[in-house]
């Protein structure tokens, strides 16, 4: 018997009730916050008209909070246990899953994982919020506008796990191929600018030239919403580095500002990738709480150069430029994820990933006894919502002609490796005071103090 859910989209767009596939979703799978992606590999950012009628059909599709979960909270906690009891409940009753149980009640965050060995159970504790439509389609908390955690994230983080540690991390990237950047080599080569002349003119032949750009995954599955949200937060950041798209941050400009009129390299260029960014995982003496902490995401860069054959090697040096837009984009992260929800989107399933590599690599599940079969997927209890993922895009590049020739930006990705995180741990006794005793025994989810 398979578990009839709602199929939730990659970022909280475009939700629409499909019952023609199994899984966990609401969602229309060619929308990808706020990115249409297609099968064929075609990528546009959705019109505005798409996003008012995303907007109306999430709407349609959802319960609003009501009850406590319509008031905001500094610590909202939730039971694994009471989770994967809520879900083989609904799964033998052949009933959907309520928004609540999708949007694991509102939460924001995850700081706090803590063995609950009475109970056999582990619980994770954090900031909640209600939750809110926003025109454009997103769902995000009414208090703070970050997109909400969400259950299918979390399921994948788990089932991912192992991969990941094959995989040596989870990882994305968007990526020229070598014959593309040989033919752009080749255009440039014959390109004459007069004085005063826009070379935005060359844009749609260096796109052209470049050809399709390899989507590259690994360490998750790459059907995923988790896979679809590291290509569209790759892909927004590209964008806003080029110019591509307005960058909707004061604070942020796009790399082609900061560095016109500045030497330019013609056998380098720029590639930035976000990365996991967390203090030291504290625990107490027991190792019962731990406690994650820190801003998330944090955006670094290396230049690139390639070859005659258009081979691409990393030179281990760092563009002042580029780097100076780098640190910018990750100080005005928390700002840049409020106006793209596909950035919080991003910061909520490295959260989740650090979150069940921590349990798995610290073995708290041992610790507490419990049995996470249903969430990792061993059952076959839980299935996610699979989406289609072309294999190329078409290219996104944008250039800067310098004094010593053209730099073409094209490169970027995603690196999340939860294993550094969640052996990098610090003890700190006083985590032992927490206090987070359900309230509820008929429910997988509770405010604590």
């Amino acid at each position: 018997m398979r578990l009839p859910t709602l199929m939730i989209s990659a970022i909280c767009l475009a939700m629409t009730v499909s019952t023609a596939d199994a899984g966990i979703g609401l969602g229309n799978q060619q929308s990808v916050g706020g990115v249409m992606i297609a099968p064929d590999g075609s990528v546009r950012a959705a019109t505005v008209e798409e996003q008012k009628e995303m907007a109306q059909v999430v709407r349609n599709a959802m319960q609003a909070p009501t009850g406590e979960l319509a008031q905001a909270t500094d610590r909202r906690v939730i039971s694994l246990n009471g989770l994967q009891a809520a879900l083989k409940e609904a799964h033998e009753s052949g009933q959907h899953l309520d928004t609540e149980t999708m949007f694991l009640a509102g939460m924001q965050r995850i700081e706090y994982v803590i063995v609950d060995q009475e109970n056999n159970d582990i619980l994770l504790a954090g900031p909640a919020e209600p939750w809110m439509v926003r025109p454009d389609g997103h769902v995000v908390g009414t208090e703070t506008g970050g997109a909400v955690l969400r259950l299918d994230d979390l399921v994948t983080a788990f089932r991912s796990v192992e991969t990941a540690r094959n995989d040596g991390g989870i990882r994305c990237s968007i990526e020229p191929t070598a014959e593309g950047r040989l033919r752009l080599q080749n255009f440039l080569k014959n390109v004459k600018l007069r004085p005063g002349q826009n070379p935005a003119y060359l844009e749609a032949g260096m796109r052209q030239a470049f050809g399709p750009q390899q989507i590259l995954l690994a360490g998750v599955a790459t059907d995923s919403r988790f896979a679809r949200t590291l290509v569209a937060a790759d892909f927004e950041m590209k964008r806003i580095a080029m110019g591509l798209t307005q960058s909707p941050v004061a604070g942020l400009p796009s790399y082609l500002e900061i560095a016109k009129h500045q030497a330019q390299s013609s056998v380098s260029s720029p590639r930035w990738w976000m990365a996991c960014d967390y203090d030291p995982i504290a625990h107490d003496a027991e190792g019962r709480v731990w406690k994650i902490s820190g801003q998330g995401v944090k955006t670094l860069t290396e230049d690139d150069t390639f070859d005659k054959q258009g081979n691409v090697r990393s030179t281990g040096r760092q563009n002042p430029l580029a780097t100076k837009w780098a640190d910018m984009m990750t100080e005005q992260f928390e700002d840049l994820s409020r106006e793209r929800p596909v950035f919080r989107d991003l910061r909520n399933a490295m959260d989740l990933a650090v979150v069940a590599t921590l349990i798995t690599q610290q073995q708290l599940d041992h610790k507490s006894g419990i049995d996470l079969s249903v969430l990792r997927g061993n059952d076959s209890q839980v299935e996610l919502a699979s989406y289609d993922m072309p294999k190329t895009l078409e290219p996104q590049c944008s250039f800067i002609k310098g004094r010593a020739g053209w730099t073409v930006t094209a490169s970027g990705g995603v690196n999340l490796n939860a294993f550094a995180i969640s052996e990098n741990a610090v003890k700190d006794e006083t985590l032992g005071n927490i206090a987070v005793a359900s309230d509820s025994a008929s429910r997988w989810w509770w405010d604590g103090e």
